[in-house]
């Protein structure tokens, strides 16, 4: 079933929203593929895809933080460096084992779980943060 792109996953950043929403459609054309039997084939894309996008989301969303001196910048700072490691973890398992269905099950899980949980706890946290020392988030 494909995540649909709701106003309640939006953080009020225009570039990080769009960057959040070219990966809920990366997530889309794997969860797509699954459905239609061709999970295997789109595993490797999407894998290659989040692997180049963490590193330059997350340093995105870090540059952005400590140009507002956010006040849990370390904090959120470990909850990328967590992902980017569980990112890596899963390529390697994918370089090993290759597209079986329990790590596709399990890719798929990972990603939605971490996307939504992350966006709707800390993502929010720090343009909450922004919106009150800007007044206006930028």
């Amino acid at each position: 079933m494909a995540i649909k792109w709701r106003k309640d996953l939006e953080i009020g950043i225009d570039e990080i929203d769009n960057q959040h929403k070219s990966l809920v459609e990366a997530m889309n054309k794997l969860l797509e593929a699954s459905a239609a039997g061709r999970a295997k084939q789109e595993i490797g894309n999407t894998l290659d895809f989040l692997s180049d996008y963490v590193i330059t989301h997350f340093n995105y969303e870090q540059e952005y933080q400590k140009k507002h001196n956010y006040p849990k910048y370390e904090e959120h700072l470990k909850l990328h460096q967590f992902f980017l490691q569980e990112v890596e973890g899963m390529k390697r398992k994918f370089d090993q084992e290759g597209a079986t269905l329990p790590f596709i099950v399990q890719f798929n899980k990972k990603i939605v779980d971490w996307f939504v949980n992350h966006i709707s706890k800390a993502d929010k946290d720090y343009a909450k943060y922004i919106q009150s020392i800007k007044g206006a988030i930028k």
